[in-house]
């Protein structure tokens, strides 16, 4: 009687193959011994067996071992890609610390001069992201001794009233308050902007300085990594949404500005435009080095934007330094107890850190300049790449693509 189509394959076959692991003769499969018990099950295995034990052996056969030549390149490369970004930002950390140092003793301090010598702000809005602790805070309680009134942006409601009582009990001239906004969500930025917008006051300054540092992998509420998710699309959205606004605020004497808060790890990031998620290979630290390096990209490219449009708006990017705030959570542990010792004598303080922030924000010598990289005050020449205009132009246009904006930058040359 010839074999029925697909009796080759039973699966009742197929596993007893394999589970008793048949030793293979002249190139067939060798059969256990047929059931003593006669009858119609008896005829059907005798008649399947040797069919199904050589077709299991065709189908199903054992995944092949990777080389180990192969496998220990792979193990060597995916090890290597982890390993030379915390190499690089750790060594410009080192670089930037020494240079802190030896400033701090040669009893050189920042050059911003306190809050009183600059001019007043009265009547001016400012809006500071992340100002509810560290280098934020102390940028909310200068604006605001000169007069300003500051909105602090942040995603902790009891930390960001707990600011605004603290800065009120200063007695402060300025007016100093609270609202929501989470800048690892596209729809918080969104109804952040409406609440402001409903106040129907003007905006004269901007500060882009929330950010998380050196997080291990995970995603927004919108699925972007939560380096480039939030330091660079959540600002990247918001100062957009908040364009008009400023335009409309800013003079011929009196620009408004945009400040966005950046690091010395940009030196060392890298952007990549294929995989701005990191999906494949992350690092913590290139992660956190390219979201620092977007910013500045950004920067440059909004500037150009601004001056092509003739609008009375500066945008300009800072470096803190090396400051001595909670940012540090996510290091190794052995970095932690080195700060822990050493911060007092090699980090800049919050207050010294939101220095060349004020600086920018209000100081009459950055009256109308724009396109700057600012650390201690001066004007310093950032990575060679972030001058890349093509690049700022590529990367402006992804952004838009990914907060799901419209890309006027297409209009300008």
């Amino acid at each position: 009687m010839p074999r029925r189509a697909g009796a080759a394959a039973r699966p009742g076959a197929a596993v007893t193959a394999a589970a008793l692991s048949l030793p293979l003769a002249g190139g067939r499969a060798a059969l256990p011994p047929a059931p003593a018990r006669p009858g119609p099950a008896r005829r059907r295995v005798h008649r399947a067996g040797p069919q199904a034990a050589r077709s299991t052996a065709r189908l199903a056969p054992c995944p092949p071992r990777p080389e180990p030549a192969a496998a220990g390149r792979e193990a060597a490369m995916s090890l290597l890609s982890a390993l030379v970004p915390l190499l690089r930002v750790y060594r410009i950390g080192l670089l930037v610390i020494l240079h802190q140092l030896r400033r701090r003793l040669l009893f050189l301090r920042p050059r911003c001069p306190p809050a009183a010598v600059f001019p007043t702000q009265n009547g001016k809005v400012a809006i500071v992201t992340g100002g509810a602790k560290g280098i934020g805070y102390q940028t909310v309680k200068h604006l605001a001794r000169l007069g300003m009134h500051v909105i602090i942006a942040g995603n902790s409601e009891n930390e960001g009233q707990e600011a605004v009582r603290k800065i009120q009990e200063e007695a402060l001239t300025g007016k100093v308050e609270f609202l929501y906004c989470d800048l690892a969500s596209m729809k918080s930025i969104r109804q952040f902007v409406q609440r402001f917008r409903a106040k129907n006051c003007p905006l004269h300054v901007l500060v882009n300085n929330a950010g998380v540092m050196m997080v291990p992998e995970r995603k927004t509420e919108d699925g972007f990594e939560e380096h480039f998710g939030l330091n660079y699309l959540g600002h990247f959205l918001l100062t957009n949404l908040l364009l008009d606004t400023l335009k409309q605020s800013g003079t011929h004497s009196h620009n408004a500005r945009i400040i966005t808060v950046s690091s010395a790890t940009h030196y060392v990031g890298e952007l990549h435009l294929n995989d701005l998620q990191s999906r494949c290979s992350y690092s913590p630290h290139g992660a956190y080095a390219q979201s620092k390096l977007a910013l500045v990209l950004f920067t440059y490219r909004l500037q150009h934007l601004l001056t092509a449009n003739g609008s009375h708006v500066t945008a300009n990017v800072v470096d803190p330094g090396v400051v001595n705030t909670d940012l540090y959570k996510h290091v190794f542990w052995v970095i932690k107890v080195a700060k822990w010792m050493t911060a007092w004598l090699f980090f800049k303080t919050p207050e010294e850190g939101a220095s060349t922030s004020i600086y920018a924000a209000v100081s009459p010598e950055m009256e109308g300049a724009g396109g700057c990289y600012l650390y201690n005050e001066t004007r310093t020449k950032s990575a060679d790449v972030a001058y890349d205009e093509e690049l700022q132009r590529r990367l402006w246009t992804e952004s838009c693509k990914m907060v799901g904006i419209s890309d006027e930058s297409s209009r300008v040359p």
